[in-house]
């Protein structure tokens, strides 16, 4: 990983930390974000201009006073005509609205240029799988939580869900888009600068829904092949240490039923992969930053910090459970 890159990880995952990320559909890095709000804004200005015109006509007529000419005829008929007017003119912001709303709709449904990438979205109760796959199986990278992409490249995203109905959303890159089970659903995204953007479920679906983020990553195409390089490695087998004891609980433990650490005996697709889990930015769908503390706060009891996950606690003693966290964190 080059210094650079580093560096803009390290700074954009204190901001994802701290304040929960730039997540604002009018603070738009795409192409797909910039036309929804620019849409989002004409509906703003139209609206609240039509909004103060109304109000200001209802003030003029509560404080006016009547006149004996308002009943005559040609009052009236000055009246139906500015009725008539009002009406041909609402008639016509709708008309616009509705053109504006489909031509901006046609362009969220592909990319303006050939994708480059493409990735699997899997929807789980309640976390997010974001698997890369290529010609090979071999190639084969999942990245839970955490989706890499290049930046100013479109990434076609192949949308599906494993349970309930969840919802792709990420505010600065895109409108939301829905994961349904059986189906399969095509969105895409595009960045047109590096940094970290926050994603999160927008359907409800069930007692975690709002612990159901995720975060993109956006670099260049140089870093972003250089990380899918390095994710397609196994991980390496701690040789000493306490890794080495953290490695040895771990693989004799309930751990290798529900996780993936390529390499290794522990093969099960239950849970998250955890081949690479030291790098991540966040754990458990970006309920935590990936601290040791969090990490042994999250082994011991997960349900402590997320309520109803499905990840039950893990019954080792302190001694163990310290040395699987120091095996966790050295998988880079």
């Amino acid at each position: 990983m080059s210094l650079s890159r580093g560096a803009l990880i390290a700074v954009s995952a204190a901001t994802v930390a701290a304040c929960g990320g730039n997540q604002n559909m009018f603070n738009p890095h795409g192409p797909a974000a910039r036309s929804i709000a620019t849409l989002g804004w004409w509906l703003f200005a139209v609206c609240g201009a039509v909004y103060v015109l109304v109000l200001l006509t209802a003030l003029w007529a509560v404080a006016r006073r009547w006149q004996v000419s308002d009943d005559a005829p040609a009052k009236l008929q000055t009246l139906a005509r500015s009725v008539t007017g009002a009406t041909v003119i609402t008639a016509i912001i709708l008309i616009g609205f509705t053109v504006a709303s489909v031509v901006a709709g046609r362009g969220l449904t592909s990319p303006s240029g050939p994708g480059a990438v493409t990735v699997d979205v899997i929807g789980h109760q309640w976390w997010w799988e974001f698997q890369y796959r290529d010609v090979t199986p071999s190639d084969f990278v999942t990245s839970p939580n955490e989706l890499h992409v290049p930046v100013g490249v479109p990434v076609r995203l192949q949308a599906s869900s494993r349970d309930v109905i969840h919802s792709f959303w990420v505010p600065n890159l895109h409108g939301k888009r829905d994961l349904i089970p059986g189906l399969s659903t095509e969105t895409w995204i595009e960045a047109d600068t590096a940094g970290i953007y926050r994603g999160q479920c927008a359907e409800f679906c069930g007692v975690q829904h709002a612990r159901m983020a995720f975060v993109i990553v956006a670099e260049p195409m140089s870093a972003f092949l250089e990380w899918i390089a390095h994710q397609r490695m196994p991980a390496a087998e701690p040789a000493a240490g306490d890794a080495r004891r953290g490695f040895d609980v771990f693989q004799r433990s309930t751990c290798i039923t529900c996780h993936t650490i390529r390499g290794t005996r522990a093969g099960s697709r239950i849970g998250p992969e955890l081949t690479h889990v030291g790098s991540r930015l966040m754990i458990g769908a970006g309920t935590l930053p990936n601290t040791r503390a969090s990490l042994v706060e999250w082994v011991a009891n997960p349900h402590s910090v997320k309520p109803g996950v499905r990840m039950p606690p893990t019954p080792l003693a302190a001694a163990d459970r310290d040395a699987v966290v120091t095996y966790l964190r050295s998988l880079r």
